[in-house]
């Protein structure tokens, strides 16, 4: 909006022309998105707490979970709004690349409420019924699709995938690239949801992840730097540095109350939110593969609980985890909550770090 509003003006005073620099609006959609957080997040929880939206404990997790029931859910509806208002007042909003993201947001949180509805209000303990879940996941994912095949902001790369750590190597996934993209998007989506497990956990990672797609958005989109690392120029891309800025902001407000001991969960509405946003913005960027590296703490959650059901399905009820997600499997070890946080955060940091060097070694 300011973009739009403030920009034209720029000719009649040049202080304006600031409004032109990715940089400048996505520092302060960062510094927007925290301070909504930080203004409406403490009666966001009141407002909650005054209408026992409260988080029921699954029976078969750890035991000392079990005196976090009734803490106040839901509270993706902060971390959505923390997101969207921000990336409306300083992205410019006829870009197709952040109008996507913002859709992916609303659509997957969209699709967590009423999973989260259906879990505290309704007092249904599953949800949401997996397979209507899984259509809502693949229906924006078909969408996303169509945009791609239609608009090509990639140009011939629109089906490629780079290939980290390598130079000038792309995998043409051709006809293979739909499922991808259905890969991409529901898997990371329910990855980020199976890590929002302990307090701060999922949303500390997820800031260091848009953190560094933040950099990738913001290099991918300047020809200039493009060409210096050697790395695929995409017209526009740019502006989901404004976006993914964004939400790190709302990350970081969000988590100074998720931190230990928790005062509010983001629940399905917030972490299917950010998972879907954060494998689009992969698929827009064109860093599929890099994401597995990226986010790689997500991909061992998720690959946690896959080998887990497999080992006991085909090895007559036997376990590799004490207990799927793998989060939950160091705390019967002996961790505590904060330690398996931070530690789990500086494994995080060093998948950004790593993965910020392939931009290098390319």
């Amino acid at each position: 909006m300011f973009y739009h509003l403030l920009y034209p003006l720029h000719e009649h005073w040049s202080a304006l022309n600031v409004f032109q620099y990715i940089t400048f609006r996505a520092a302060y959609a960062t510094v927007t998105a925290l301070l909504i957080s930080f203004v409406f997040g403490g009666w966001v929880i009141r407002k909650l707490r005054d209408m026992q939206i409260g988080e029921t404990i699954r029976s078969d997790g750890p035991e000392h979970h079990k005196a976090k029931a009734g803490t106040p859910t839901m509270g993706g509806v902060l971390i959505i709004t923390a997101i969207v208002l921000p990336t409306l007042l300083w992205a410019d909003l006829s870009n197709r690349f952040v109008q996507l993201c913002l859709m992916a947001t609303i659509w997957m949180g969209l699709l967590g409420f009423v999973d989260d509805y259906l879990k505290v209000v309704k007092k249904r303990p599953k949800g949401m019924i997996g397979r209507v879940k899984l259509v809502g996941q693949v229906g924006f994912s078909l969408i996303l699709f169509a945009f791609l095949q239609n608009e090509a902001p990639g140009g011939e790369l629109t089906t490629q995938l780079a290939v980290p750590f390598l130079k000038n190597v792309f995998v043409d996934a051709g006809w293979l690239y739909l499922p991808l993209v259905i890969l991409v998007v529901t898997g990371t989506s329910n990855a980020v949801n199976l890590t929002d497990g302990l307090d701060g956990l999922a949303i500390g990672l997820c800031a260091f992840v848009f953190l560094g797609f933040a950099a990738l958005s913001y290099l991918t989109g300047n020809v200039i730097f493009a060409r210096y690392l050697n790395i695929s120029y995409l017209a526009g891309a740019g502006e989901l540095t404004i976006y993914c800025a964004a939400v790190v902001g709302a990350a970081l407000g969000f988590l100074w109350f998720n931190a230990h001991p928790a005062k509010i969960f983001m629940g399905d509405t917030g972490s299917l939110a950010l998972g879907g946003a954060l494998g689009t913005v992969a698929i827009l960027v064109k860093r599929e593969l890099l994401l597995v590296v990226l986010g790689g703490m997500f991909v061992l959650e998720a690959l946690s609980v896959m080998i887990q059901v497999a080992s006991y399905r085909w090895r007559g009820g036997k376990r590799i985890f004490r207990m799927a997600p793998l989060h939950h499997h160091f705390e019967l070890l002996g961790w505590s909550e904060t330690q398996v946080v931070v530690r789990f955060w500086i494994v995080g940091i060093l998948l950004l770090l790593l993965s910020m060097s392939t931009l290098k070694l390319q």
